[in-house]
């Protein structure tokens, strides 16, 4: 609910700055992708995160050498076939989550753990942003006992590292069950550049992540 207010805050801004901003932004996006069928993403692996909003998530994937597809949805939660709404309200314990489908010959799960530490602060608790709530704390979703192993290590690295002023909560957890999220949540931040929430918190968010991690990017972004 604090990304609606978030909207309403930003609003007002984004009328004036609508004319202008639009170039900026489709130049901001990569080249227009063509999607996968279910069955040719069946071919590739996959891996599972929340990190907040999901549109911004999605986005900071989809733009990794390797990565086939981000899908937003919701996972971690205890009630069946959750919606928005129900989510938002931060009472069925899911997070806005994203599945990952990537080539493991060209991009390998300790990368992805590098892309999804090194794009988001995990050390905010139920918080990311201007979202604030249980549905936009940091997951990482294992699958089996490597994964587990490798994302428990890499957060031992990087709290002993101090590359972070505070201690990193992302939760570690078993995968159980993903739900795909509404199919006007697919894209958004492509199908919706000049959204001001897009505007002024996820291109930010993934232009910061493309400066720091140039080398993991698709060569078209």
């Amino acid at each position: 609910m604090a990304r609606k207010a978030f909207f309403l805050f930003s609003i007002l801004f984004g009328l004036l700055t609508l004319v202008s901003c639009s170039q900026a932004n489709e130049d901001h996006l990569p080249a227009k992708k063509e999607k996968l069928t279910q069955e040719e993403l069946t071919r590739f692996n996959k891996a599972y995160f929340a990190s907040g909003c999901f549109w911004c998530v999605e986005a900071v994937f989809e733009s990794v050498q390797g990565v086939k597809e981000a899908v937003s949805g919701y996972s971690g939660g205890e009630i069946e076939s959750p919606t928005y709404e129900l989510v938002s309200s931060g009472r069925t314990k899911h997070a806005e989550s994203v599945v990952v489908y990537y080539d493991s010959s060209q991009v390998t799960y300790p990368t992805l753990l590098e892309v999804f530490f090194g794009s988001h602060d995990p050390t905010t608790l139920n918080r990311q942003g201007p979202d604030v709530g249980p549905q936009y704390r940091s997951i990482v979703f294992y699958q089996n006992e490597q994964e587990k192993r490798l994302a428990e290590d890499y957060i031992k690295k990087l709290d002993a590292s101090g590359q972070f002023s505070s201690k990193i909560v992302t939760e570690v957890t078993p995968f159980r069950r993903f739900y795909k999220a509404e199919a006007y949540h697919q894209d958004y931040e492509r199908n919706h550049p000049n959204d001001p929430y897009i505007r002024n918190v996820s291109i930010p968010r993934i232009e910061k992540f493309k400066a720091k991690f140039p080398q993991l990017l698709k060569k078209n972004e």
